[in-house]
């Protein structure tokens, strides 16, 4: 069996709702995508922080979870630190190295289905990396994932920037990357009418968003 993880990236969140607390809005969206993925089968689970934001990872980890410090927030500096370049990880050490395949997930999509993130990694039993888009056709990542190690053509890639376009034209064929469905982050006032309160889960950005709301 292929043996994965999926990591919650917890870059720094620039946007929160009118009469919404910046830190506590950011600590939602990240306990929420954390508590995503432990409902994951077959995968092991983590976090990825800079360290001026380990108290967060802190704040939002399930016991034995592991935490990796990175000295950027992007997937290139997670897969890295997975590929045995991280000195700052507080992992069980029976867990180092064993790694085939990893997802960096984006920590602002609170309501982030476990199918999404399945489908995100079902491409790599014969490509090397995937890629999720932000839903809309807007730059940025939901979400990569790649053999380990990585690579060599993978370019330095932004969560919030980068283009699935601009991927493929560094790969050296163009089937060398899959682009898997599509999902929204919070990054803004009009991705907040995508929020689809019938799922399940997301319980900490429904209460801070349902106590804005009285508030108004």
């Amino acid at each position: 069996m292929v043996v994965r993880v999926v990591v919650a990236l917890l870059a720094p969140v620039r946007w929160a709702p009118p009469g919404v607390d910046p830190l506590q809005w950011r600590t939602a969206l990240a306990e929420d995508v954390v508590d995503m993925l432990t409902m994951l089968n077959q995968v092991d689970t983590a976090v990825a922080v800079t360290p001026a934001d380990r108290w967060l990872a802190d704040a939002v980890i399930w016991p034995g979870m592991t935490v990796h410090e990175v000295p950027e927030p992007t997937p290139n500096a997670v897969f890295a630190a997975l590929a045995g370049d991280a000195d700052g990880a507080d992992r069980p050490p029976a867990r180092e190295g064993r790694y085939e395949q990893a997802a960096v997930i984006a920590g602002d999509a609170p309501d982030l289905p476990g199918l999404t993130v399945g489908k995100l990694l079902r491409p790599l039993t014969s490509r090397p990396v995937a890629l999720a888009p932000v839903e809309g056709g807007v730059p940025g990542l939901l979400g990569v994932a790649a053999r380990l190690p990585v690579p060599p053509w993978l370019p330095a890639l932004e969560m919030d920037g980068a283009l699935p376009a601009a991927v493929r034209a560094a790969a050296p064929r163009p089937g060398d990357l899959a682009v898997t469905p599509s999902w929204h982050r919070l990054r803004g006032p009009a991705d907040l009418a995508r929020l689809d309160p019938a799922l399940g889960g997301w319980e900490n950005t429904r209460a801070l968003l349902s106590g804005a709301r009285q508030g108004e």
